[in-house]
């Protein structure tokens, strides 16, 4: 069985395997449970993955260019052309002519939209006219009578009406949708898309297994976290500051005192140790590749040096994590912790999946994510996810989650076997198809 991967994930070289940790999260288990589900299948893909990945997690990697251009100043005609080729195939059954991404289709039996969050006006900030080319680049492979899905995404917004009767018509004739959480689903209803093959699941990322052959222990040694108070993880991102855009920098210090008043109290009165962290890396592109630290580290970093400088606290209580982790070590570290406060949704995953009690920080400015609150709402903790511009709920809610770590750990210990077979359903449910 031939199986094509494509979608809005489809990024530059690195940024799926090497950026953003979370996506790392996703990419691993999906790929791997593709494997177990088609065991015999050969996947290629339009997702720019590193050879050491293809040949670990067996898969074909196919130019970029096949999805999406950010250098052809005539890619979206040429997409329309392709489009145009694909309904008169749709009517005569006969292929007049073809082209690259053609060709791949036509030689799949199935073929799966691999999108995340960003399957609607989102896609628009990556480059031009890129959601509609994705909603062309779908609705090719419906009109050749391929099977087609879209797999654990979290459509919308939905606010461009130049692509919205498109995006229905699209969304319309795929074979299955799986949504990660049931917020899209809503969100898909109330705008009128057909739901009838929708099912709202989990996130793959909940089945990301950490390293478990590492010593853990000497990463908090370095930090002197191990000194028998109670280790609390903080990660924010620029999405948690109260304007935009996320990749802003520098930024003012008073711009943090939300989470500098934060930490300070939770320190002060609870006697916790607080580990500022990161969530996401980043990379020197080869030959001379190397990970480094992303973007949340310089947050992590700035919020170190304003509370030390403050000396409101027992310093010693502060801590910054240096170190850059790959993904599988920073979900081992966060599953040693005590509490996680997180304003990067699979940052929260990876400790949630791991029964770490966790505060979700919603972003702070538009355009705002929905896929957070659906995400609270699968493991049933929507009361903890947070308004970073409220900084008493902020500070309450902290407080909270540590005083009744060990129930709310216990509440998570009954859901999360029920979420993780809700992610495994998304390929259980494709399996189906056949």
């Amino acid at each position: 069985m031939n199986i094509l991967l494509i979608g809005q994930t489809t990024l530059h070289w690195g940024r799926m395997e090497y950026g953003n940790i979370g996506n790392y999260y996703i990419i691993e288990p999906f790929i791997r449970e593709l494997h177990k589900f088609f065991p015999n299948s050969i996947i290629k893909t339009t997702l720019q993955m590193s050879d050491e990945f293809c040949y670990r997690e067996k898969i074909v990697r196919l130019p970029m260019e096949l999805y999406y251009s950010w250098d052809d100043p005539e890619y979206l005609n040429n997409t329309l052309k392709e489009l145009g080729i694909a309904e008169l195939y749709s009517h005569t059954k006969k292929l007049m002519t073809t082209s690259p991404f053609i060709k791949v289709v036509s030689d799949s039996d199935l073929v799966i939209d691999f999108s995340g969050d960003i399957w609607g006006d989102n896609a628009n900030f990556l480059g031009t006219n890129r959601f509609l080319i994705g909603l062309m680049k779908d609705r090719i492979a419906q009109l050749l009578g391929k099977k087609t899905v879209m797999l654990a995404g979290s459509p919308g917004p939905f606010n461009d009406n130049r692509t919205l009767s498109f995006a229905k018509l699209v969304y319309d004739n795929f074979d299955l949708v799986t949504n990660r959480e049931s917020i899209s689903t809503d969100l898909l209803r109330d705008l009128g898309f057909n739901l009838s093959r929708t099912k709202s699941l989990a996130c793959p990322a909940f089945l990301f297994e950490p390293k478990i052959d590492i010593d853990i222990d000497s990463i908090f040694d370095k930090l002197d976290a191990n000194d028998g108070s109670k280790n609390v993880g903080f990660v924010i991102c620029g999405w948690n500051l109260l304007k935009g855009p996320f990749d802003r920098w520098p930024i003012d210090d008073e711009e943090l005192l939300n989470y500098v008043k934060l930490i300070e109290t939770i320190i002060n009165k609870e006697n916790v140790n607080v580990i500022l962290m990161s969530h996401s890396n980043g990379f020197e592109l080869p030959p001379y590749f190397k990970l480094k630290h992303g973007r949340d580290y310089p947050f992590a970093e700035q919020l170190f040096n304003i509370i030390r400088k403050r000396n409101n606290i027992n310093i010693e209580k502060i801590k910054l994590q240096k170190e850059v982790l790959d993904p599988w070590t920073i979900k081992a570290f966060i599953g040693k912790l005590d509490v996680l406060i997180s304003g990067r949704i699979h940052g929260a995953v990876a400790g949630l999946s791991q029964l770490i009690p966790t505060v979700i920080i919603d972003y702070g400015h538009e355009p705002k994510a929905h896929k957070l609150q659906g995400f609270a709402k699968v493991v049933g903790m929507q009361e903890m996810i947070v308004d970073p511009q409220n900084e008493e709920l902020l500070i309450e809610k902290s407080l909270f989650c540590i005083n009744n770590r060990d129930k709310i750990k216990d509440e998570l210990r009954k859901v999360m076997p029920k979420v993780k077979e809700l992610a495994i359903s998304n390929f259980e449910l494709l399996k189906e198809l056949f």
